[in-house]
């Protein structure tokens, strides 16, 4: 990130004390930041991936089939697990990877070619993006809203940016990355032969902090790890019939006056409507899925009701229909939700009526809500007052 020939003369503040900390560590070099940042953009590009893999299923665009596959049953818990563990890993790397070029932040002159412009330009914006991606990240998998802002669609314009800054940055460093990866270049690289032992001890030593941040927040998605879950903000074991709840029935205003005389509508070309008795009645098939959030966790489940398939042939729905689902809540972004039919069609998405042989809680969607397998749990919706064949 620039040469270190000329560094800058420190500024001096109202009693001649440096404003920035003068750096003259020997691991401030060019391989040191060029191992780190093979790590983190490992990280990065893993939480790219799956992060636009778990929007896109949310908030599926115009120009792609709705045909999205519904297995593995545990895709989604997968994705979004390694969306949110490559995220909190790339916290720690981040770090070591800004000490590791913090004096080149500030040489000087500041500008000295329209490359190192671009340079310049592509690390401002890199390093802005990335600590706010990451770390309104992690306070979303927190369910922390300290900022103003809708979370989901900035966080998503971030990732662009912060995906574009990056091509840029390596664009521009690409002869110094390359002769670095090779380890043929010049200057920097020439160190005396101790400092290899502690640029190996520092890369032990960030390996370490990563894999022990990683095993005390993975166990929220990875069950063989849920006994080390010390510093994920959700137990996936802990809430109402075994299983956390984002959105409570009182956030949703759902309550027993809700739900009084509450009957199933199903709209097709044989459309009919169902009390929860009736729904009982009919044919109960029992499946294990897990449910996942967009926060990281998950959890395994049995989950007990009618087939949705079963519900649509009844109505005359057509084999490739869509199917709209419409909540009982007042308010949310997905109170409403379109299911495509591969999802629709699957024999183990059901209208849940009981939840690990217990009548479902109101806060686990009383009474009836959608499971389906490798599906993101914004879209497992809960309240379940109508089935609209599109």
């Amino acid at each position: 990130m620039g040469d270190m020939k000329r560094p800058r003369p420190p500024l001096r503040g109202l009693r001649g004390l440096p404003c920035f900390p003068v750096l003259s560590g020997r691991l401030h070099d060019a391989r040191t930041a060029t191992a780190i940042g093979r790590w983190l953009g490992a990280a990065l590009a893993v939480c790219f991936v799956t992060g636009l893999v778990s929007h896109y299923e949310q908030h599926p665009p115009a120009w792609l089939p709705n045909s999205l596959p519904s297995r593995p049953a545990w895709g989604y818990r997968l994705r979004q697990g390694l969306h949110v563990a490559s995220g909190t890993a790339a916290v720690p790397l981040l770090l070591a990877k800004l000490w590791a070029v913090y004096p080149r932040l500030f040489v000087w002159p500041p500008l000295r070619s329209v490359r190192h412009a671009l340079e310049r330009l592509s690390v401002a914006v890199l390093v802005a993006t990335a600590l706010l991606e990451l770390f309104t990240g992690l306070l979303n998998a927190a369910q922390w809203y300290p900022w103003p802002f809708s979370f989901v669609p900035v966080h998503f314009a971030l990732a662009w940016v912060l995906t574009g800054s990056l091509l840029l940055h390596v664009a521009v460093k690409a002869p110094e990355i390359r002769a670095h990866w090779r380890r043929r270049s010049p200057g920097t690289l020439s160190l005396p032969a101790e400092d290899a032992v502690d640029r190996r001890a520092l890369l032990g030593a960030l390996g370490a902090a990563v894999g022990a941040v990683t095993v005390t927040t993975a166990g929220q998605s990875f069950p063989p790890l849920s006994r080390l879950d010390l510093l994920a903000p959700r137990h996936p074991g802990h809430g109402p019939q075994g299983l956390p709840v984002n959105r409570t029935a009182a956030l949703a205003g759902v309550n027993a006056q809700t739900v009084q005389g509450w009957r199933l509508r199903v709209d097709g070309p044989r459309p009919y409507a169902l009390s929860l008795d009736e729904l009982r009645e009919l044919p109960q098939e029992d499946v294990e899925l897990p449910i996942a959030c967009v926060e990281g966790w998950s959890k395994s489940a049995r989950w007990t009701g009618v087939r949705i398939r079963d519900l649509l042939d009844r109505a005359g729905a057509p084999p490739g229909a869509l199917i709209r689902v419409t909540s009982l809540e007042r308010h949310g972004a997905y109170r409403v939700m379109v299911m495509p039919h591969t999802y629709a069609r699957d024999p183990l998405t059901l209208l849940a009526l009981r939840l690990n042989g217990e009548e479902l809680s109101f806060d686990h969607g009383h009474p009836a809500r959608i499971i389906a397998p490798n599906r993101p749990g914004v879209l497992q919706t809960k309240w379940v007052a109508r089935l609209e064949v599109l």
